[in-house]
């Protein structure tokens, strides 16, 4: 297929396989979720009973004292005792091999290419580090929340957009599935599609 990259005259071609391939809602909310999944620290702990220090004695004795028996003062229903169920660190990762990861890559990028919410340039010329320059050039590309994906990234760039919300910059390597579904709209270069296309290939 041929895509219209905004600065240039003549269409670009680009692969099927990549921008235009059929969406798929189940695989896309797997690769979603795995990817947020991986993102937790899974570091919550607490204590059980056994696990809380001391308790090892029997507070007093079993019966005559008029109170419910007791064998340890660290029970889950005394104050300072262990969690009944407690939390403890796990990994909330989740597998998902790398032919599915990339396929779910492809569909998010064929869908928002054909809902024209993938708008593809030249470069971004943004030459300064202004603030006021990206604002401009966003403005030209009607963009108010999205991801601007590049080739490479410039300090220029970063200093640029850091203080507009809601624009996030990455390049090819560091682009993932949230970034790109949670978009209104997102920028492309022609030199990151063709590192797009080389990876997704």
């Amino acid at each position: 297929m041929e895509i219209k990259v905004a600065g240039k005259k003549a269409n670009v071609e680009v692969s099927d396989e990549v921008f235009n391939r059929d969406y798929s809602e189940a695989l896309v909310h797997q690769v979603v979720t795995a990817f947020l999944a991986g993102g937790r620290a899974g570091t919550k702990a607490q204590k059980n009973r056994s696990a809380v220090r001391g308790g090892g004695k029997k507070p007093f004795k079993q019966k005559g004292t008029g109170r419910a028996r007791a064998g340890t003062i660290r029970s889950p229903i005394w104050v300072g005792g262990g969690k009944t169920f407690a939390a403890a660190p796990r990994d909330h990762s989740q597998k998902v091999n790398k032919k599915m990861y990339r396929a779910g890559m492809k569909s998010i990028i064929s869908e928002l290419t054909r809902s024209e919410r993938m708008v593809f340039v030249n470069s971004v010329s943004i030459k300064e580090g202004k603030t006021k320059e990206a604002v401009k050039f966003l403005a030209k590309h009607k963009m108010t929340k999205g991801t601007i994906v590049v080739d490479e990234i410039t300090s220029e760039l970063v200093l640029a957009t850091r203080n507009i919300p809601n624009i996030y910059v990455t390049d090819v390597r560091s682009l993932d599935p949230v970034s790109l579904v949670s978009s209104e709209k997102v920028i492309m270069t022609a030199a990151a599609a063709e590192k797009v296309q080389e990876w997704l290939s």
